[in-house]
């Protein structure tokens, strides 16, 4: 969260050493690796994760890794089979898996592809939120679907709903995560002026999975952006 990956890594060595392939642990090396822009070494801790894997943690972080090098359909492809063939699938994992499909959609320029998805999807997400109101990750993927399908008010007002729920003052760890994702809706529905302020913030903030200059040259996320010589800055940017 520090950002100190070396002596993070390290760590991560002697752990697997006590629990040998074990995937959350190979999972949360990988993201070290990933944050740090070391994509081959981020791929081959996780070439044993597939839609069978029962580490959730490891199959997310999997997709992530197919999304920074840019595999799209591979992504699509893994959490396709995730949703059909995977035994034990709960309600909510198959509801994110709904969101990741959006997400890998969009990435892959699908727009259209994306918003079907989201659309249809609208409707379980929005009774999952009356059921559990206080829930920013139900809270976060909402304002995501209303961004894809161009509901630039209340996309906003939902992702800012998510600050509120867990705001970083009550929560240093999880809270910065949430204005992550206000930036990132804020990129979908073309508010650049506001989304760039805002990563350069969070560069200077250690959090969970916090955000790195490698991970915005790399996450596709950040592509409506890559042109903006604020945001170019930013990628440029030694870590604190």
């Amino acid at each position: 969260m520090l950002r100190q990956f070396p002596a993070a890594l390290k760590t991560y060595d002697r752990l697997l050493d006590l629990v040998p392939n074990d995937p959350d642990t190979l999972a949360g090396e990988a993201k070290i690796y990933q944050a740090e822009g070391n994509l081959e070494q981020a791929g081959k801790l996780l070439v044993g994760v597939n839609a069978q894997t029962p580490s959730f943690k490891a199959y997310l972080t999997k997709g992530d890794q197919l999304f920074l090098e840019r595999h799209f359909d591979e992504a699509i492809r893994l959490i396709h089979s995730r949703l059909t063939e995977y035994r034990d699938l709960s309600d909510i994992e198959r509801g994110f898996n709904q969101f990741f499909l959006v997400l890998a959609k969009e990435y892959a320029g699908d727009i259209a592809g994306a918003r079907a998805i989201a659309q249809g999807g609208l409707g379980p997400l929005e009774t999952l939120c009356q059921k559990d109101p206080d829930n920013p990750n139900f809270a976060h993927a909402l304002s995501v679907f209303h961004a894809v399908l161009g509901q630039k008010d209340a996309a906003i007002k939902g992702a800012e709903r998510m600050i509120t729920l867990l705001p970083t003052v009550k929560d240093a760890v999880a809270g910065p995560t949430f204005e992550q994702n206000l930036a990132f809706v804020e990129v979908l529905v073309g508010d650049k002026n506001r989304a760039i302020p805002r990563l350069q913030r969070l560069l200077e903030m250690p959090y969970d999975e916090c955000l790195t200059p490698a991970l915005l040259r790399l996450h596709p996320q950040w592509d409506p952006l890559r042109t903006d010589p604020a945001f170019q800055k930013l990628c440029e940017e030694k870590q604190p």
